[in-house]
């Protein structure tokens, strides 16, 4: 009986932890939220204002008439739906490869692949420019999504996560039914790691949607913007910044990110799931 009373205490203790981390990880969301019903007077004054305001109309129609709102963001769209998807096959091939089969010089280009992974993006923005002005590709959108269509990251991710999922057996079977490579990736590969696509999309939309130093340099017309470089237009000089305008913005640009999220999330449980029912 008290090893009962005992372990019901802790799972109430653990319960109450999780759920303060979660009001925790919220708040900063909800303030968003408040602040973008307020004006900046508003924001500033003393004690802050922890419920909404009646400015949040006021500062939509604000936002929308200082930046093209809906054009940069359908830019943003465009360019992070494309490139998840891009990235999602292109990785997931050449995961599987490095995965489950053998070929000449296979660790040398994975150890030059984890070598690529170790630099950091900003190291790569000046040769990338000359790439990219040289092709004739700067202020369109391809030259946010080419250069971004696989990454070492993905490849990686994708390649520790099949060497576990896709059991050996199941390729001998298919090689046996007379599959070629493409109907094992599939017909075999692809149904057993959705979850790691879907984690793997997640993180490619959300990198791409929230990216800004790239965007920046390379898209030069101020007119064809994504939806960050947008919003950093917001913000004025000598103090003349309208705050509640700049968190209205923040607001409705995490809207999408929410959804993708939701999508993904859902998929990892589901498939999670069907995996733990199966077993």
């Amino acid at each position: 009986m008290a090893s009962i009373k005992g372990s019901g205490r802790r799972g109430t203790a653990l319960h109450a932890s999780l759920i303060i981390g979660v009001l925790l990880s919220a708040f900063p969301f909800y303030w968003a939220v408040i602040m973008s019903t307020h004006t900046s007077s508003e924001i500033f004054s003393y004690p802050p204002k922890l419920l909404p305001g009646s400015h949040f109309l006021e500062n939509v129609r604000s936002l929308f008439d200082t930046i093209d709102f809906f054009g940069s963001m359908w830019n943003s769209l465009l360019v992070a739906t494309l490139v998840t998807f891009l990235v999602l096959l292109f990785d997931s091939l050449a995961a599987f490869v490095f995965a489950k089969f053998d070929f000449p010089g296979k660790n040398v280009l994975f150890a030059l692949l984890m070598l690529i992974f170790m630099v950091p993006a900003q190291m790569s923005a000046i040769p990338q420019f000359v790439i990219m002005a040289k092709i004739g590709w700067i202020g369109s959108m391809t030259a946010l999504i080419v250069p971004a269509a696989a990454n070492a990251f993905g490849i990686f991710w994708m390649r520790q996560y099949m060497r576990s999922a896709i059991h050996d057996e199941l390729l001998d079977a298919s090689k046996l039914d007379g599959a070629n490579f493409l109907r094992q990736y599939w017909h075999v590969a692809l149904p057993v790691v959705r979850p790691g696509l879907a984690f793997l999309g997640i993180f490619t939309f959300m990198g791409q949607w929230n990216d800004y130093a790239w965007p920046l340099i390379a898209l030069t017309n101020p007119d064809n913007v994504t939806l960050q470089v947008a919003l950093s237009q917001l913000n004025g000089t000598h103090g003349t910044t309208d705050y509640g305008m700049v968190m209205t913005g923040a607001v409705l640009a995490l809207i999408p990110l929410l959804i993708v999220f939701a999508i993904g999330a859902r998929q990892i449980i589901g498939d999670l799931a069907k995996g733990a029912v199966r077993g």
